[in-house]
């Protein structure tokens, strides 16, 4: 039996677990909290951290002997972040995290200068946006330009910590999964376009080698085995096990989507962000900003929690008695309509009943996520299983209303560190193939998630389809031709 260790490096802390390498059974744990130095609020918020912070969490978090008779490490971090290194490798500035905001105008001027949103999908798959890389270069070279001009190389945080671990080496490398991130590297190709760097940046810089997913990193000199490192939404993937017929949805205050894929999207609309994963395939990615935070605020209007919504919602009926929320509270990505506000329609005498709105509440939020599972359908992504991620996922009311919304399987997950998991599994991936047992395009196949499954019943199935039918109305009448072009 050999043994893994996963280390995932969130905004928040650090994260270890160390499994078997043949099952995947965690073996021990560890955990350390660090802190980001975060700055004003709303659009102007930025967060910026030494990230010396995440070389102690990682070391509180391995006391105890965590680690010991550990064979490989695989890295999980956060994504979209960016450390500018001088050419001695030094940081010229501390690290700028992807929930920094300052650079949404540079994304903007980005856009314009390579020709709108169409040539950037075209060119690497992904729009900019204020969390990406290529932004933050750019807002470097426009707010701080002595910074800017002595950056000489870039790396995103797992990038910086499998360096770390590997004692700083001359090679600096990265993944397929964090390099599709960076708005600079083009998933579909596989291939850098350093002329986006420079027409962010305005000079060109050192870019990591773009590793395989089973190829390691390097060994560190007491012959510790690093592997490759990503981002975490691929290490969640890889560590959940999905694959090619299944869509996992992330229900956060807003949403995301992503599905397993054989082939890049290129989607001139930016409606599709077009990642690769951790295993050689790609993970299309639809973003909704309108998730939980529909639930929390019906809930509040309501004078309740939402435990108490969902208990609600169960008391009434498919439809809602009539009554519609468009979840579009802070506008919403998909579809493009980033100045609209929500709508609540179908409001009559008999609706006008708390269960009714908490109904409408969960319906509208399932139907503005399904709309987006839909634009990924549309593109020919097979979606057979839904995973949902986060703690409304535990709602009964969700659990009731999501399989027929979605038109799926709906798998409900239990809790567990999968960004941290799937890291550990890269790990042991690396691990087999250096030592001849495993085989660079086959993983190791281990355990799965624990997990609750819910299937539409065939009666939920045309219910489901008619509230669709009856949200998709509202959206039309309101805001026509919102999906015309695919978003």
């Amino acid at each position: 039996m050999g043994i893994v260790a996963g280390l995932d490096s969130s905004s928040e802390y650090t994260r270890i677990v160390v499994c078997d390498t043949d099952t995947g059974a965690v073996l021990r744990q560890g955990y350390a909290p660090h802190a980001a130095e975060a700055e004003g609020d709303g659009a102007a918020k930025r967060t910026e951290i030494d990230p010396q912070a995440w070389l102690m969490s990682l070391g509180e978090a391995a006391t105890g002997g965590v680690l010991e008779g550990v064979q490989a490490i695989g890295v999980s971090a956060q994504q979209h972040g960016l450390l500018a290194l001088d050419a001695e490798g030094s940081l010229v500035r501390p690290a700028l995290l992807g929930n920094d905001k300052r650079a949404q105008s540079a994304a903007a001027d980005l856009v314009d200068a390579l020709g709108g949103r169409a040539a950037w999908a075209d060119a690497v798959g992904t729009v900019p946006t204020a969390a990406q890389p290529v932004a933050k270069l750019r807002w470097l070279a426009r707010n701080e330009p002595e910074a800017a001009q002595r950056t000489a190389g870039v790396l995103q945080p797992h990038d910086w910590l499998v360096w770390q671990l590997l004692g700083r080496p001359a090679r600096r490398t990265t993944d397929r999964g964090g390099a599709s991130a960076t708005g600079y590297w083009s998933a579909a190709t596989e291939a850098y376009r350093p002329d986006l760097v420079e027409l962010a940046l305005g000079h060109q810089v050192a870019l990591p080698e773009v590793l395989g997913p089973a190829e390691p990193a390097g060994t560190t000199p007491e012959g510790l085995l690093i592997s490759a490192g990503t981002g975490e939404t691929m290490a969640a993937s890889f560590g959940l096990g999905v694959g090619i017929g299944d869509a996992v949805v992330s229900l956060g205050a807003s949403g995301s989507i992503f599905a397993v894929h054989h082939e890049a999207l290129a989607d001139s609309t930016g409606t599709i962000t077009s990642f690769a994963d951790a295993t050689g395939m790609h993970l299309p990615v639809v973003h909704t900003l309108n998730a939980v935070r529909v639930l929390r605020g019906t809930a509040e209007l309501l004078g309740t929690d939402l435990d108490g919504l969902s208990e609600l919602a169960l008391k009434s009926t498919p439809g809602a008695h009539g009554l519609v929320l468009l979840p579009y509270l802070e506008g919403e990505r998909t579809p493009h309509l980033p100045h609209t506000a929500g709508t609540l329609a179908g409001l009559r005498r008999e609706s006008m009943k708390a269960e009714h709105l908490a109904r409408a509440s969960f319906e509208g939020m399932l139907c503005g996520l399904a709309d987006a599972l839909d634009v990924l359908r549309g593109r020919g992504v097979a979606v057979r299983r839904v995973f949902l991620l986060g703690a409304a996922a535990e709602l009964p009311a969700v659990q009731a209303v999501a399989p027929m919304l979605l038109g799926a399987q709906v798998v409900v997950v239990r809790a567990a560190d999968y960004a941290a998991i799937g890291a550990a599994r890269q790990a042991a991936w690396a691990l087999g193939v250096a030592q001849g047992t495993l085989s660079p395009q086959q993983p190791p196949v281990w355990q799965g998630a624990a997990a609750q499954l819910f299937e539409p019943s065939e009666d939920e199935v045309p219910v489901g389809q008619a509230v669709r039918q009856q949200f998709g109305a509202v959206r039309e009448q309101t805001h026509p031709g919102a999906f015309a072009s695919g978003g």
